[in-house]
């Protein structure tokens, strides 16, 4: 019988830090659609520390503060963040209106990730070429100013007995097929 955990290769081992590095680099070189986020009224400094580290995992070019959010500098969002807070710039654009009004001023489609009835699955979401993304408050979600503001409005399809994902959960996943997506040369 043979073993599962053995290849032709040897035994699969965990990448040391400059494996880890290398490959993040090679997919850096195929990443090249510009990728923001904006985040209303998430007030939790955990789940803003979680939204953060998402971030700079996928390369967000510029966090986008709207509402009463909580800063990424507050203390209790570093714990959290583990240091990926000094990676990911950001600002405070006010309301949800003002907020889009700059992003698209960056030349960003603005997507919001919401269960509205107009929403499309994320899978078929308009995430092609330069975009960002938008989340909203952990009671919530996006207001109705953001939502009038959005350019389009998707939902994370989900098939289990639970309603909807936690606000960090829910952008890490929106993050990762904005990516995804990108990478795999899919409109």
């Amino acid at each position: 019988m043979t073993d599962p955990t053995r290849t032709h290769q040897g035994p699969r081992r965990q990448l040391r830090p400059t494996d880890v590095k290398r490959l993040n680099r090679d997919w850096r070189r195929r990443t090249h659609g510009r990728l923001d986020l904006l985040v209303e009224s998430v007030t939790q400094p955990f789940n803003m520390g979680s939204i953060i580290r998402s971030s700079a995992v996928f390369g967000v070019e510029h966090l986008w503060l709207a509402g009463n959010a909580i800063a990424p500098d507050h203390r209790n969002v570093a714990k959290t963040a583990l240091g990926t807070e000094r990676l990911v710039p950001w600002s405070h654009a006010g309301t949800a209106a003002q907020a889009a009004a700059a992003v698209r001023e960056r030349g960003l489609r603005l997507v919001a990730i919401e269960l509205t009835g107009d929403a499309v699955p994320l899978h078929e979401a308009p995430l092609d070429g330069d975009v960002c993304l938008a989340v909203g408050g952990e009671d919530h979600g996006c207001s109705p100013a953001l939502l009038a503001a959005a350019d389009a409005v998707a939902y994370i399809p989900q098939i289990g007995r639970v309603g909807s994902l936690n606000v960090a959960v829910a952008t890490a996943v929106a993050l990762a097929e904005a990516r995804r997506r990108e990478w795999a040369g899919e409109p």
